[in-house]
């Protein structure tokens, strides 16, 4: 087997398919144009978010068998022309579950408790305590969209938090515990108070979180978005802020995004950016949530054992 490596990934990716005496050719600095030149020689590929596998790069590769994408989204991946190719596809979401899960409660008590402007004021010599009095998460109802691998984790995490936890999902059912009660759409808008997304970017789901869904909701909430950058629309997210509709935003990745996710953001100069920037309210990370260095060994391993077990 030739594997090539179009992006950087954990070492135990590749030793995992050294093992079975496959050639690893990295290649992360080559050229999309370049590399689609050579694409015949291999049998596998593995990809983060570098750039989109197309119909008309993937055509060059005579004689792949698979793509292996380290985490969960596959949105760079043309999956209709993988299956008429029989090219099988691989990700790796029980590796960066946890990550995203901890770092979506990490930022919502952050939010909550006002850490983050507490430790800055502080830091600069202000010890203001009534502006920065806390909100308890406790006997708050958190929504939930999305009720895969990243869905299920966040829900473990709060469920020692006193918190009800509902959640909804389109392609999926029978999936409520005694923790986490599945409810219909309708429900999530009555009765959340915390909303998080946890859905892959799709057709459905680009721009779904837009002035019209928040408006849906019975109650003054807060967002949380670890999951697509695209599925939320900016400038509506800051007509609600603006309004109180949205009393507060945790926001791992951003619509401005790169399709790399590695590079700075287009627009961040806008309005609305500059007005998420200075809102106290607001909790921004750079596409983090599901990228710790234990999440980044875990999707390595867990991809390539997936693969050697139908290809090895």
């Amino acid at each position: 087997m030739n594997v090539l490596f179009i992006d950087e990934t954990h070492p135990i990716l590749s030793s995992i398919f050294e093992k079975e005496n496959w050639k690893i050719h990295v290649k992360n600095t080559v050229s999309k144009e370049k590399l689609a030149q050579e694409l015949e020689i291999y049998d596998g590929i593995i990809i983060r978010s570098r750039f989109r596998l197309d119909a008309d790069f993937l055509s060059n590769a005579k004689n792949l068998k698979f793509i292996g994408r380290p985490g969960s989204g596959l949105e760079n991946i043309d999956l209709e022309y993988c299956k008429s190719k029989n090219i099988q596809v691989f990700r790796s979401p029980e590796g960066n579950r946890d990550a995203v899960a901890e770092h979506a409660l990490g930022m919502i008590l952050s939010l909550f408790n006002k850490i983050n402007s507490g430790n800055t004021e502080v830091k600069n010599g202000i010890w203001d305590r009534i502006a920065n009095r806390g909100e308890e998460i406790m006997g708050k109802t958190v929504g939930i969209i999305g009720y895969g691998f990243m869905g299920e984790a966040f829900a473990k995490r709060l469920a020692g938090f006193g918190v009800k936890i509902i959640a909804y999902d389109k392609y999926k059912s029978n999936f409520g515990t005694k923790n986490v009660e599945e409810v219909s759409l309708e429900k999530i808008y009555e009765n959340s108070d915390i909303f998080s997304l946890h859905t892959p970017l799709t057709e459905e789901t680009n721009g779904m979180i837009n002035d019209s869904f928040l408006s849906k909701f019975k109650k003054n909430i807060y967002v949380i978005n670890t999951a697509r950058g695209s599925s939320l629309i900016l400038k509506d997210l800051v007509k609600n802020l603006e309004s109180g509709k949205v009393l507060g935003a945790c926001l791992d990745v951003l619509e401005y995004e790169k399709s790399s996710f590695e590079t700075i953001m287009a627009n961040k100069n806008s309005e609305e950016f500059t007005y998420l920037a200075n809102a106290n309210n607001v909790i921004i990370t750079p596409h983090v949530a599901g990228w710790t260095h234990q999440s980044n060994e875990k999707m390595g391993r867990f991809l390539g054992e997936k693969i050697v077990g139908i290809f090895g």
